[in-house]
């Protein structure tokens, strides 16, 4: 099967019966679309959607000034050849980590962030590994001095921010994480043989429908029949929250990953958070969610559901646990409902799949995947 930088299928497929689909599972396809979304735009964000901000945040992204020791970017572990991810099991900074690097494909749409949700905001998640001692270890002075001191990045901040880089250090800080923020939603994964499926199938196009290999369409039903999509809801296969999937939470002998549980206790305690004084939306309606948000003892355990989109080749969960897609299938099919936290609503069950529906399964998630276009080096600061 060839498929195109688009996503669609392209002409040596093999045109084949598609399955039979009900109303309601047509129904249920097209809540996956269409793709990609609209664009939506950060209010809290003043520079977001500015092209100026774009290429200051992407020159950022790439300036490994930012970090303490002039050796680490953004883009040292999250690399566009690796679906915006590393490929490694644990996130490696100055020492390993005990999570996985997360993609940052349409990290843009998303509401929390982090795989403990700890941000409100993408340009507040900017900021997080900067001044992690672990990671790029820096601060609002180093990152001030830089925006000031350097003529392009100067330059290339009076033309995103309308004024050259004054203020305090902490204001130059939050400002070089809002253009970070205005490059990375920019990341958009690409179209998929899934969505040139959806789409024939709502339009009624049976050619261009067939084209969908069969043991992926039987794989779609497995994923609509087993409710995969009370999690992995909507055209970027995930309800952006939280759960606890029976992944084992000890990060080492004694010592635990809490998740959301401290995600929502260090949000709380964030200068940067969107009750605070950087948030640009004037209205207050951006904060609402954070502002009305519960930190409950049923949060311990629970890690973001992630899309399902442009997956790439593992591993997976939060912490690197399963090396392949085929693991993934396996852990829900045979997950321990024991595992699972006694005081909350279990958002997974053994599914108890066959050889054949388990490899029907993963051939439908390999779809949601597909060859992104070349990127190219970003223009310059001040032409």
């Amino acid at each position: 099967m060839a498929l195109a930088a688009s996503g669609a299928l392209t002409a040596p497929a093999i045109a084949q019966t598609p399955l039979q689909w009900s109303d309601d599972k047509v129904k249920a396809i097209a809540r996956h679309g269409p793709w990609p979304p609209p664009l939506s735009r950060d209010p809290s964000n003043r520079v977001a959607g500015s092209p100026n901000a774009i290429v200051l945040g992407e020159h950022l992204f790439n300036e490994p000034r930012l970090s303490a020791d002039g050796a680490m970017s953004c883009a040292t572990c999250h690399i566009a050849a690796r679906d915006w991810g590393d490929g490694r099991a644990k996130a490696m900074g100055r020492s390993e980590l005990d999570r996985r690097t997360p993609s940052l494909w349409n990290v843009g749409h998303a509401h929390w962030f982090g795989w403990d949700g700890a941000g409100d905001s993408l340009w507040a998640q900017s900021i997080r590994p900067i001044l992690d001692p672990r990671e790029m270890a820096s601060d609002a002075a180093r990152v001030a001095g830089l925006l000031r001191e350097d003529k392009a990045l100067a330059c290339g901040y009076e033309r995103a921010f309308g004024e050259k880089p004054g203020g305090g250090d902490e204001k130059l800080l939050v400002d070089a994480a809002k253009a970070l923020a205005a490059f990375q939603a920019t990341l958009i994964s690409p179209r998929t043989p899934f969505d040139a499926f959806r789409d024939a199938l709502l339009s009624g196009d049976r050619e261009a429908a067939a084209r969908y290999p069969l043991a992926a369409q039987r794989g779609l039903k497995i994923f609509i029949e087993a409710n995969c999509a009370a999690c992995h809801f909507g055209p970027r296969f995930t309800n952006g929250e939280f759960g606890d999937v029976g992944i084992p939470f000890f990060t080492r002998p004694g010592e635990v990953d809490a998740g959301r549980l401290d995600g929502l206790a260090k949000l709380a305690n964030s200068t940067f958070n969107l009750l605070g004084r950087y948030n640009d939306d004037v209205s207050g309606a951006s904060a609402l969610r954070t502002k009305h948000v519960q930190r409950l003892h049923s949060n311990f355990g629970e890690f973001r559901v992630p899309s399902l989109r442009q997956t790439g080749s593992g591993p997976f969960m939060h912490n690197g646990h399963l090396a392949t897609l085929e693991d993934v299938v396996k852990h829900y099919s045979e997950v321990n409902p024991d595992r699972l936290h006694s005081d909350a609503i279990p958002l997974v069950r053994p599914l108890a799949l066959s050889a054949e529906q388990s490899a029907d399964l993963v051939a439908f998630l390999r779809t949601l995947s597909a060859e992104p276009p070349p990127r190219h080096a970003p223009p310059p600061l001040c032409p």
